[in-house]
């Protein structure tokens, strides 16, 4: 017969208790999650501010520059009531019939409610002439000697911009000063033609 085997089970270690938390470190835990939410709830409110501003500034350029695309192509009528209010100049009033000066007054009148109506929706005109050129607002399409026009300044707008709001809806096409032209010296000796024939006369005025 075989031996008998030992069924005992061994005795089980008791586990180590766990330390009690004091008083302090549970305030210190709790205070640590509040401190925590407390952030995570601020962070949530700037950026619902955020949204907020977002959505506000969406809807207010929305409001201003969304007619832009429409002003464009009204800049095309304002440019011809321009032109033909050119094309007919104060000699040509005085001498022009009754008939003819009521329909130059209708065009003016027609062009100025337009300008009205679109400076009502925030489109402003630009008529920049003896101004400082700003690449932002101008378009330069030539640039000439001018004594009475500071280097880099416009001397003459050959088209009107337009702004919008704080956009640039078209530039001015402009033409830009380079300053008063030079000058030559008075005591400039003249320059002999080597083609001149002996006892020809040299023309100093040209």
């Amino acid at each position: 017969m075989s031996d008998e085997q030992n069924t005992e089970q061994p005795e089980a270690i008791p586990e180590a208790e766990a330390a009690p938390i004091s008083e302090a470190e549970r305030f210190a835990e709790m205070e640590q999650q509040l401190s925590a939410a407390k952030d995570q709830t601020l962070r949530l409110a700037a950026e619902l501010e955020n949204v907020r501003k977002r959505s506000q500034k969406a809807e207010a350029d929305a409001r201003r520059y969304g007619v832009s695309r429409f002003a464009e192509d009204m800049l095309s009528v304002a440019d011809n009531l321009s032109r033909a209010l050119a094309n007919v100049p104060a000699e040509a009033r005085a001498e022009a019939s009754e008939r003819m000066n009521q329909l130059v007054e209708g065009v003016d009148l027609t062009q100025t409610s337009l300008l009205s109506a679109l400076e009502r929706h925030g489109i402003k005109q630009l008529d920049p002439k003896g101004e400082k050129f700003d690449h932002h607002l101008h378009q330069a399409v030539a640039h000439i000697p001018s004594a009475e026009i500071t280097t880099g300044h416009i001397c003459e707008v050959i088209q009107p911009g337009y702004t919008i709001g704080d956009r640039t809806l078209r530039a001015a096409m402009v033409v830009v000063s380079t300053g008063a032209p030079a000058v030559a010296p008075a005591n400039e000796s003249p320059v002999a033609d080597p083609d001149a024939k002996p006892g020809s006369t040299i023309d100093t005025k040209a």
